[in-house]
């Protein structure tokens, strides 16, 4: 039995051996959210479906229910309003109307004359309109966003490790992508522009910590070559173990404040699925597609340890 001379790690946790428990898990994430966005579809706001958005600030807490009655008395379809941050801020969403920009306009004063005649005091801090067909590039550019970035990505990560690590890493992050995606659909939480920007975001904040990972691995690879590929790569998550604890620690930080403080819009940043993917969904895959030992950079490599 061979015993192999190891950097001591303070923890020894197998989650290579839960590999097959984390991918029950995370299909079973994957065929929901899919299902999800098939059956339920995602709430588009405007910056995709085109309308009228109104931010208000008002000087006194409003009765919601009164404001919504009031303005659907106006006959302008389903218009939406809901806090922004504090009950004093509001958002008002109001759907495309029939016309041309002027009937968008008569629309919008037909709103303002209501709150006007309802507060003494309105501060109007934005009024947006999003044309039909601006919504429609808009959702093309997202999604191509989207896309480019994960290829991108794949490109990165091929070039840097291998083909293997590229396919584990771009697998990992559509798990992501999808089960973000989902939530969304599940939750029917607005899914706009920033949204867009979150799933980008939890993208880099997850291949950040799989190419942690993966840079260890390659590391270990090259230093211990008859190690066993399942001890080897758990080896290599416990050793990245404390650095990813700590980043996620202070990124989850930095997102409560977001959520408590940031409003309505910034919330939907607050959504964190990369550490999981890194050590349950990107590693194991790579082990699974199995990766190859550079004998030379393995017998060649200063630390090199193996005792027979």
């Amino acid at each position: 039995m061979s015993k192999y001379k190891t950097p001591e790690t303070k923890t020894h946790i197998n989650f290579i051996g839960m590999r097959w428990v984390a991918f029950v898990v995370s299909t079973l994430i994957v065929l929901t959210s899919i299902g999800l966005i098939a059956t339920k579809g995602l709430s588009f706001g405007i910056d995709f479906t085109g309308g009228t958005l109104i931010e208000i600030k008002l000087d006194e807490t409003p009765d919601l229910s009164q404001i919504r009655e009031s303005l659907n008395n106006l006959n302008l379809g389903g218009i939406s309003i809901q806090e922004f941050g504090t009950p004093q801020d509001l958002l008002i969403r109001m759907p495309e109307q029939p016309g041309d920009e002027e009937a968008q306009q008569a629309a919008i004063n037909s709103i303002r004359d209501v709150l006007d005649s309802s507060f003494e005091k309105i501060d109007y801090r934005r009024v947006e309109y999003v044309g039909p067909q601006v919504g429609e590039e808009l959702k093309k550019q997202g999604l191509y966003a989207i896309l480019f970035s994960l290829g991108g990505i794949l490109i990165y990560i091929a070039l840097r490790f291998e083909w293997k690590f590229g396919v584990a890493a771009i697998l990992a992050l559509a798990h992501d992508a999808v089960a973000t995606i989902g939530l969304f659909a599940f939750t029917q939480m607005e899914f706009n522009l920033s949204t867009v920007a979150a799933v980008l975001m939890i993208a880099g904040y997850s291949i950040n910590d799989t190419v942690i990972v993966f840079d260890r691995i390659r590391e270990n690879l090259r230093k211990f070559k008859k190690m066993e590929l399942p001890t080897l790569f758990n080896q290599a998550i416990n050793q990245t173990l404390a650095r990813t604890i700590m980043t996620s620690f202070t990124t989850m930080l930095a997102l409560i404040a977001l959520w408590m403080f940031g409003g309505e819009v910034i919330q939907s940043f607050v959504i964190v699925v990369g550490t999981y993917s890194s050590i349950f969904v990107a590693s194991p895959i790579l082990l699974m597609i199995g990766v190859e030992r550079n004998a030379d950079s393995a017998s060649s490599h200063p630390d090199a340890e193996v005792v027979q």
